[in-house]
């Protein structure tokens, strides 16, 4: 019997931008219908996305348009909320939650802060509620630094965190830079901020050397705080020459404390027009699409037992949202 799945991290909404695109078309996305159907997923946290780039705002609301029209006219996928906790499980369709993945997905470089926020209220408005924010993405931006960056937290940066005091909406490190995370959680402490911290969609870096993955002082931290940990399917995160190294990044994980805390973050993008033609495939044939899921399970199963895989396929993320949402 296939696992019940939540995975915290996708780029459908993006791909959903451009033309022609649709939701069920699996030779465009890893995530489309038909594969979270195979794969048994029965929640799917959707990422809005922007670059750092002028107007890069009217981006992120586009992409939170597109998932307010989902859940009005698809009725294959619905937007989860705090009643869906308990029967996701049996619900034939697929549950949808957004998430914010770099602030300049409400906030471009330009406008007045209280701009952007007024523009991330209309994304809220749009989609019901947002279950992460990412300050940065690869790039600095007004409100830190990205994972190719070195700068830290800004002033910016503070008020968001500011403006997330009690809002039950965690912060997410899969794409701060090292600067940044150590910032955040300074800030958070001295100040006494209530908010969740998770990373969505990162490795560990002692498994494999890349700057998208987390150092073991920051993924100990999360654990701490009882946050997530999502297990990248991303060959270039992973190890590109080792596909078993999936499981040493969740061997890894439980060697530090987080059985609580790995879940599944598996970072499904549109790929055929990536400009860096190195990193093809961009996954792994074990891992290239959301029908892997069972697969995946079962080999999880026999190296790390039924009960852990099954916090790893949807309990984890399960009781944080259980959690964020009280």
């Amino acid at each position: 019997m296939k696992k019940p799945v939540i995975d915290l991290h996708c780029d459908l909404l993006s791909y959903l931008t451009r033309p022609n695109s649709s939701i069920y078309n699996a030779e465009d996305m890893g995530c489309a219908v038909p594969f979270l159907k195979e794969g048994n997923v029965k929640l799917q946290i959707m990422a809005i996305f922007a670059p750092v780039e002028s107007k890069s705002h009217e981006f992120g609301l586009k992409q939170s348009e597109i998932f307010k029209n989902l859940n009005e006219e698809e009725y294959e996928l619905y937007r989860f909320e705090q009643q869906h906790l308990e029967s996701f499980q049996t619900n034939e369709n697929i549950g949808m939650l957004a998430s914010v993945e770099s602030g300049s997905a409400f906030c471009d470089e330009s406008m007045p802060l209280k701009e952007g926020f007024a523009n991330l209220e209309r994304i809220i408005d749009n989609v019901g509620s947002i279950m992460y924010i990412s300050f940065t993405h690869h790039a600095e931006n007004r409100f830190g630094g990205g994972n190719y960056s070195t700068a830290g937290l800004k002033n910016d940066g503070k008020a968001l965190i500011d403006y997330l005091h009690n809002r039950k909406i965690a912060i997410d490190f899969s794409h701060t830079s090292d600067a940044l995370a150590y910032d955040i959680l300074e800030y958070i402490s001295k100040e006494n901020i209530n908010v969740p911290i998770i990373a969505s969609h990162s490795n560990y870096r002692p498994v494999f050397e890349h700057p998208r993955n987390l150092p073991d002082d920051i993924a100990k931290e999360i654990i701490h705080r009882k946050g997530l940990i999502g297990l990248n399917f991303v060959r270039a995160f992973v190890n590109p020459e080792k596909v078993e190294a999936l499981e040493e990044h969740v061997a890894h994980g439980l060697d530090l404390g987080a059985e609580n805390a790995i879940c599944y973050g598996t970072d499904y993008f549109y790929t055929k027009e990536n400009p860096d033609k190195s990193r093809i495939p961009f996954y792994f044939k074990e891992h290239e699409n959301a029908g892997c899921y069972p697969q995946i399970n079962e080999v999880f199963e026999q190296q790390f037992g039924t009960e852990q895989t099954e916090r790893i396929s949807s309990q984890n993320a399960l009781e944080f949202l259980k959690r964020l949402w009280k």
